[in-house]
């Protein structure tokens, strides 16, 4: 698969994941300037590692959220509890996950 297809893959995916608005407004906040960070992100982040099958979108969307929440990446947390939700993640699941996240990296963290 050329770099292109793999693009393509990853912008399909994503846009599944996240819905199309929602991908088109992240994908033109930093115009021309941006253009090359979603091509890495498109390509790589979901063209190929969002595409592996070892683990079901639900279960990576689940540790996106424990990451990005346990990182105090906010904007990025709501991206990924959106996604969470649309992948058929649980309100209990998503729940649970953060009352992990509590225990193991404190409660700022999760508060957040």
């Amino acid at each position: 698969m050329d770099i292109q297809e793999q693009h393509d893959r990853g912008l399909a995916l994503r846009t599944e994941l996240f819905g199309r608005e929602a991908v088109e407004k992240r994908s033109s906040a930093f115009g021309d300037f941006g253009k090359p960070l979603q091509h890495i992100i498109n390509a790589y982040a979901y063209g190929d590692v969002w595409s592996r099958s070892a683990l079901p979108l639900a279960v990576k969307s689940l540790t996106m959220v424990a990451m990005m929440a346990a990182a105090g990446h906010q904007n990025e947390l709501r991206v990924h509890l959106k996604g969470a939700i649309k992948n058929g993640c649980k309100i209990e699941e998503i729940q649970e996950v953060l009352l992990l996240l509590t225990l193991y990296c404190g409660i700022p963290a999760a508060n957040e």
